[in-house]
């Protein structure tokens, strides 16, 4: 019992364990090809500490919305950028005001994000997304989208592919946005 308000004390300022379910972040996370939800590490001290977020930081965040429920995006800018929304969102462009970011799944189509609720005041993010834990073939800490390369006369097979489409998916999100600040520091 001596170590319980210890471990209370770590998941509530430092590291957080969390399952992550339905499709929205798919591939990145909860990808067809896995049959089990992701088990991720969230860490809350970043957040807590006034760290910046950046474009690309996978964070959880309460549901605008819905305040009882949890939401995981990626950020794709942050104070100061603008932003080329997608439906059903009213206006063709937004201005990010300081203290919000605004958030997206990754997979378009089945997402509740800014597009649906605007941006996102910094106050309801709760914490960014460092490590899988489970399943175990894809543990780790998350990467960011890179180019794959082959190398000449190699087969490209479907962990290329899938890489492919994932540098393409970063590419396309990040023309949809401009930035207008100098600096990407926000806390």
């Amino acid at each position: 019992m001596y170590w319980l308000p210890l471990g209370l004390g770590f998941t509530q300022y430092f590291y957080t364990l969390k399952t992550v379910r339905g499709r929205s972040m798919q591939p990145t996370l909860n990808p067809d090809t896995s049959s089990w939800d992701d088990i991720v590490i969230f860490d809350r001290y970043s957040i807590n500490s006034g760290e910046p977020i950046r474009k690309g930081d996978i964070v959880a965040l309460r549901d605008p919305i819905n305040s009882r429920k949890m939401l995981v995006k990626r950020v794709v800018a942050v104070a100061g950028d603008i932003v080329k929304t997608l439906p059903p969102y009213p206006d063709a462009e937004v201005f990010i005001p300081e203290g919000h970011v605004w958030v997206e799944g990754d997979e378009p189509f089945r997402t509740l994000d800014s597009n649906k609720f605007g941006p996102v005041p910094l106050a309801l993010l709760d914490s960014k997304l460092m490590y899988i834990v489970w399943p175990l073939d894809r543990i780790g800490p998350l990467r960011p989208p890179i180019s794959p390369v082959s190398k000449r006369g190699a087969s490209r097979d479907f962990r290329w592919y899938s890489d492919m489409a994932a540098f393409e998916r970063e590419q396309r999100r990040q023309s949809r946005v401009t930035t207008r600040s100098t600096t990407t520091s926000h806390s």
